[in-house]
C-alpha cells in the first residue's frame, strides 16, 4: 500500500472534495431525516496504515438499532463520530451485535475495542458475535488478557457492571443465522484465498436489501445472494495497481481479491440497484487514484456506482 507525499496528500483531498460531490445524489446528510435502513461506513480501509481510514467495518442501523459488519482498528470512536452526526442508533452503548467476515487482524483488530470500551462506558448487554469457526477461540483469548483490566473495574473503585463486559459467540454455517423484528441475516461463503471460512452477508430490511462481500476473490456467491439486491457493498483492488506490483503481489491478489475488471462482471451479473466500493486497494503510486478505480469498474459495468469513505452514510 502506497505512502504520500504532502503534494499527493492535497490532490487526494482535492480528488475526495470531486469524489463527494458527486457522490451526493447517493449519500445522506446528516440533515436528510433517517431512513428506516441505514449504512454507516465505520471503515473503509485496508491494511494500511491511513489515516484517513480506519479498518474495515460496516454499520447497518435499522430503526435505529445498529449491526456491525467486521471491526477493524478505529471502530467504536468511528461509531461514536456517527453519532454526534445524528446516526444517534450508533451512541456506543448501543454496539451489541456483530458479524464477522472473516478472521484476517485489519477486519478484527478492533474485536477488544468493541467488547470492552462500550462496557467501560456503560453498556449492561453482553456483545453477541456472529462469525466463522475460530472467532470463539480469538474470544476466549482475548477475555482472558484482559482478566486482570476486568477485575480491577469491577471489583475496584469503577464499580463497572459484571454483564457488559461478556461475549455470546456464534460460529456459523451458511445459511440464515439472524432475524429479529428488524433484519434477516444470511451468511454465504465467498471465495479468500487461504481461508477455509471467509463470508459475505445478506441483510434483508422492510425497506432495503443489502449485501456485503468481504473480503473475497470473485465469487458465483455474490452474484446469487445479490440478485438485484438495492445495495451491493463489495471490496476492490485497481487494475492499474496490480499491473505496477511484482509478481508475486499478483498471485495473492487473484487468489484473496477482485479486481476492478472482476467487479465489473460480478455487478453486471447480480444488478444491484447502487454498487458501494470499499476495502479499496491501491498499489500503482500517485498515478493510481479513487477516481482512476471508478473510471476501472465503469468501464465494464453501466449501474450506478460509487467509492466510499469513512462515516459516509447511504
Amino acid at each position: 500500500m502506497n505512502s504520500k507525499t504532502t503534494s499527493q496528500r492535497a490532490a487526494s483531498i482535492l480528488s475526495l472534495v470531486l469524489l463527494l460531490a458527486g457522490a451526493g445524489s447517493y449519500s445522506q446528510s446528516a440533515n436528510d431525516p433517517p431512513a428506516k435502513t441505514q449504512i454507516v461506513f465505520l471503515g473503509t480501509g485496508n491494511p494500511s496504515a491511513n489515516p484517513d481510514r480506519m479498518g474495515p467495518s460496516v454499520a447497518i442501523v435499522v430503526n435505529g438499532t445498529p449491526y456491525i459488519v467486521d471491526c477493524g482498528p478505529g471502530v467504536v470512536r468511528r461509531a461514536a463520530a456517527a453519532a454526534r452526526l445524528g446516526v444517534k442508533g450508533l451512541e456506543v452503548t448501543h454496539l451489541k451485535t456483530l458479524f464477522v467476515t472473516h478472521l484476517h487482524s485489519d477486519h478484527t483488530l478492533g474485536y477488544p475495542d468493541l467488547i470492552f470500551s462500550p462496557w467501560v462506558l456503560g453498556r449492561k448487554e453482553p456483545l453477541e458475535v456472529y462469525g466463522p469457526s475460530g472467532i470463539q477461540a480469538m474470544t476466549n483469548h482475548l477475555l482472558l488478557a484482559y482478566k486482570e483490566d476486568n477485575d480491577i473495574r469491577i471489583n475496584g473503585l469503577e464499580h463497572a457492571n459484571a454483564t457488559g463486559n461478556k461475549v455470546n459467540v456464534h460460529e456459523i454455517k451458511p445459511g440464515v443465522i439472524y432475524r429479529d423484528e428488524n433484519v434477516t441475516v444470511k451468511a454465504f461463503l465467498v471465495k479468500h484465498g487461504s481461508w477455509r471460512q471467509a463470508y459475505g452477508y445478506r441483510f434483508e430490511t422492510s425497506d432495503r436489501t443489502i449485501v456485503i462481500s468481504g473480503d473475497t476473490a470473485p465469487a458465483e456467491s455474490i452474484v446469487e445472494n445479490c440478485n438485484g439486491c438495492d445495495v451491493l457493498i463489495h471490496e476492490v483492488y485497481s487494475q492499474l495497481g496490480f499491473k505496477a506490483a511484482k509478481e508475486d503481489w499478483h498471485k495473492y491478489l487473484l487468489s484473496f481479491h477482485t479486481s476492478s475488471r472482476e467487479l465489473s462482471e460480478v455487478a453486471t451479473k447480480a444488478k444491484p440497484k447502487l454498487l458501494i466500493l470499499y476495502h479499496q486497494m491501491w498499489f500503482g503510486g500517485s498515478t493510481d487514484t479513487e477516481q482512476g478505480l471508478l473510471n476501472e469498474v465503469r468501464q465494464g459495468y453501466a449501474g450506478k456506482v460509487v467509492s466510499a469513505h469513512d462515516l459516509e452514510i447511504y
